[in-house]
């Protein structure tokens, strides 16, 4: 039987990482330990997550008719990732990002949407089909927000499951969080949805609160290195712990762990197995530098989990 049909509406750059002992001040130059040119942005590396981990995808993106344009597309073909609805954008560039890594494993990060910003409502109309034929729909915040309430309308209409991941952190109308089914922000993205500064147990439950009460039923507040807080209507919300690893590299961890969670899901995984599944996958990137690079694949996820056992 085939896998239940995902789809991913989302953003691709090129990121050109630099790896640095500290941040620079302002006005301060500082020299880098190690630098490369690797595909991101948050759609490609959820879309490359959940291909790698064995989901049936298809990713709905713009990148520029340029030589990175072309090779990001050729690269997520590798990734088990249907990429016919992506389409070249005619004079245009595509996606940057510029980030800077410090020994921490933390990271800064400065974007150019380029192409990204031109799927918009059009382009969602034109692939409306794909998103009412999926089971799932999942998306973040780096495309335009009237194509993703687009998008999620259209999901909405053919009871289409959907899934906001709200990063980049901002404010968002109520009239798409109604439309949302399962949310995923981390504790910077929770504070601008809700004011609730999460910060214990009870802070959590209280932002995820407010977030029901806008109409989703399911919130996952990502806790970086402590795990998630899981609430859904009608049952008490829990923490459900992260594996503990040595971070090398953060970039991608939550994109990896939102890819892996919705293939988990649509595997028909209870909830806090999907979430245990999305926390390995997450792990092994933490490990690895560089976003794509970062993730794995299903086998070495499920390897991960059998040894944490």
């Amino acid at each position: 039987m085939e896998a239940k049909k995902l789809v991913i509406l989302g953003s691709v750059n090129a990121d050109h990482i630099l790896n640095v002992a500290n941040f620079p001040l302002p006005g301060e130059t500082v020299s880098g330990n190690h630098f490369q040119m690797v595909f991101g942005g948050k759609g490609a590396n959820q879309a490359v997550a959940a291909g790698r981990c064995g989901a049936n995808i298809t990713f709905l993106a713009c990148l520029g008719d340029d030589d990175i344009g072309k090779k990001a597309k050729a690269q997520l073909l590798t990734d088990n990732i249907d990429i016919n609805s992506i389409e070249l954008i005619e004079n245009e560039a595509s996606g940057v990002a510029l980030i800077f890594v410090n020994q921490q494993g933390e990271n800064i990060i400065g974007i150019h949407a380029g192409a990204n910003g031109r799927l918009n409502t059009d382009y969602v109309e034109r692939h409306a089909g794909v998103i009412k034929g999926a089971a799932a729909l999942l998306m973040q915040l780096e495309s335009p927000l009237d194509s993703v309430l687009k998008a999620a309308e259209f999901a909405n209409q053919e009871k289409v499951q959907v899934i906001l991941n709200p990063a980049p952190a901002q404010a968002l109308p109520d009239n798409l969080l109604s439309l949302v089914d399962i949310i995923t922000p981390n504790e910077t993205e929770t504070e601008y949805l809700t004011g609730i500064k999460v910060i214990d147990d009870e802070s959590a439950q209280e932002a995820a609160n407010i977030l029901h009460n806008k109409g989703i039923d399911t919130v996952l507040i990502t806790l970086g290195s402590r795990g998630v807080w899981v609430s859904q209507i009608g049952h008490q919300g829990c923490c459900v712990p992260a594996f503990k690893v040595k971070a090398v590299d953060t970039i991608a961890a939550g994109d990896t762990f939102n890819g892996a969670f919705i293939t988990a899901l649509l595997e028909e995984q209870p909830m806090m197995s999907a979430i245990k599944f999305a926390h390995a996958a997450a792990a092994i990137a933490v490990t690895r530098s560089g976003a794509q690079p970062s993730v794995p694949w299903r086998d070495e996820v499920d390897a991960f989990l059998s040894a944490s056992l």
